[in-house]
Order: C-alpha cells, then sequence, then structure tokens
C-alpha cells in the first residue's frame, strides 16, 4: 500500500514522526508536509506565489518532504507530482489539539484529508487532545488500528474519516480504550475576545475561544470525547444543501433586469 502522509503542525513536529512510524507497518509511507506550521488554514492553497519543496534528511534518512505552502498543498502536489504512484491512503496528523465541532471547517489537518477525498483516495485526519506531554506513540498505534479497521472494510467507494484522540484514552491499558462513531458538534462557540493595547496604542484582539459549547441531547464529537471516548466522525466536503434544492424549485426565481 502507498500511503501519503501529511500535517498541518510541519514536517518536525513530533506527532508526525510517531504516525510515520505507526503507518510503516501498512504499506510505504512518504511525508509530504508543511515546512512550517499552518494551524488553522483549512483548506487554503497556494495560487499567487510558487511552492518550493526540499526533501529533508534525519542523517541518511530521508524524513520527506518540506513544502512551503499549505497542508491541501501538501496533498496536492504529493498526489500530482512527488510521488511516483497514486497513493492507496492519505492520512493526515497527528495534529497536536483536537479538530472537532466547528474547528472542523478551519482546520489545516483536516483540509489536508478533504483535498485527499478530492482525489478519490480514502482520506483520514488524526488529531490528539493537547498536552504537554503528549502520548504521540501511544495514539498513533491507536489511530493505526483505528485506519486499518476502516481499510478492512472495503468500501466501494473513497471516503473521508476525522479520527480524534482525547488524552486520558492513550493512558488506558492496551483493549481498555472505546470509539464512538458520531457526527460533529455544530454549536457555536470562540465568539469571546481580549482587547488590549499594544506598546504603540493601537487596539489589538486575542481570541479566548470561549465559551465552551453546551451539548444537545444528540451525543456528537464534542460531548463524547468529553466522556473519554475516541471519536469518529464520516465528512463530505459537498456543501450542496440538497433537501433546499427541491424547496426552492416552485420559488419561480428570474432574473429580472
Amino acid at each position: 500500500m502507498k500511503i501519503l502522509l501529511a500535517n498541518d503542525d510541519g514536517i518536525y513536529a513530533p506527532g508526525l514522526a510517531a504516525m510515520e512510524k505507526a503507518l510503516r507497518s501498512l504499506g510505504e509511507v512518504t511525508v509530504i508536509a508543511p515546512a512550517t506550521e499552518q494551524s488553522g488554514v483549512g483548506h487554503s492553497i497556494t495560487f499567487l506565489s510558487p511552492l518550493v519543496c526540499k526533501e529533508v534528511f534525519d542523517g541518511d534518512r530521508r524524513r520527506g518532504y518540506a513544502v512551503e505552502g499549505s497542508p491541501a498543498d501538501c496533498v496536492k502536489l504529493g498526489v500530482v507530482e512527488l510521488m511516483p504512484e497514486r497513493p492507496d491512503l492519505i492520512v493526515s496528523g497527528i495534529n497536536g489539539g483536537l479538530n472537532a465541532g466547528i474547528n472542523v471547517l478551519y482546520s489545516g489537518t483536516v483540509g489536508a484529508a478533504i483535498e485527499g477525498a478530492f482525489f478519490g483516495i480514502t482520506s483520514i485526519a488524526v488529531s490528539l487532545e493537547w498536552d504537554e506531554h503528549a502520548q504521540f506513540d501511544r495514539a498513533a498505534e491507536m489511530a493505526r488500528q483505528v485506519i486499518q479497521q476502516i481499510l478492512a472494510q472495503k468500501s466501494n467507494s473513497p471516503r473521508l474519516y476525522n479520527l480524534n484522540i482525547p488524552t486520558p484514552a492513550t493512558k488506558l491499558p492496551p483493549g481498555e480504550a472505546e470509539l464512538k462513531i458520531v457526527p460533529m458538534g455544530v454549536a457555536r462557540y470562540g465568539e469571546h475576545f481580549i482587547k488590549r493595547k499594544d506598546p504603540r496604542n493601537r487596539d489589538y484582539y486575542w481570541a479566548t475561544g470561549d465559551p465552551r459549547p453546551e451539548h444537545g441531547e444528540e451525543e456528537t464529537d464534542l460531548s463524547a470525547l468529553e466522556k473519554g471516548y475516541l471519536t469518529l466522525t464520516p465528512l463530505h466536503f459537498d456543501m450542496t444543501e440538497r433537501t433546499q434544492i427541491e424547496e426552492m424549485k416552485p420559488w419561480n426565481l428570474q432574473v429580472l433586469d
């Protein structure tokens, strides 16, 4: 199996190294990652400047390709130019920090996986809850097991998934962590800013991420993660609200001028 591994934390991120090591048991891994951290860039791609790309080595071992662009750039460049054969699987991560709820919309980690799905390749974004002493190796092994089981289902069409791993789950004995398949939470949050003055007396604002979203009756990735479960969410990049198309047909909208 040919595997393209990307991320948004950059080519030197510990989560990327751990994921590469774990994925080697599934196939041949090619790392193509941003040269610098690209957190929060979503699915942005580079149009107005060239994409500088170079190979990075640890001694004699090739670490991978470092791309001066976004996570989506890395996947696009990897599939079209850098990999001699089309990858069978694309993995993005492990991200240092969860990508759940509406953060899915902003995540560069998820953006890389979406780009892979555009190419019709099964793609999986993997994120681990932020912790100063994050156990990336343990999380990578957990992610590998989930990925292997997904691939064993032999779906008729490529799929896009978002996998999140809470810190407490990485500290459990093998076999005790549990996973839930849940939708992403869509509750609004992160609307608070702290207003401050810079040394030149100019106003600036710092987003706080507060308040925390409230949980409804339906279990979501946010509520399941709080309970210590790993969460797996199938995603789709087609943003069309198809039910509304039928609703709008009788509107008889016209261009009047």
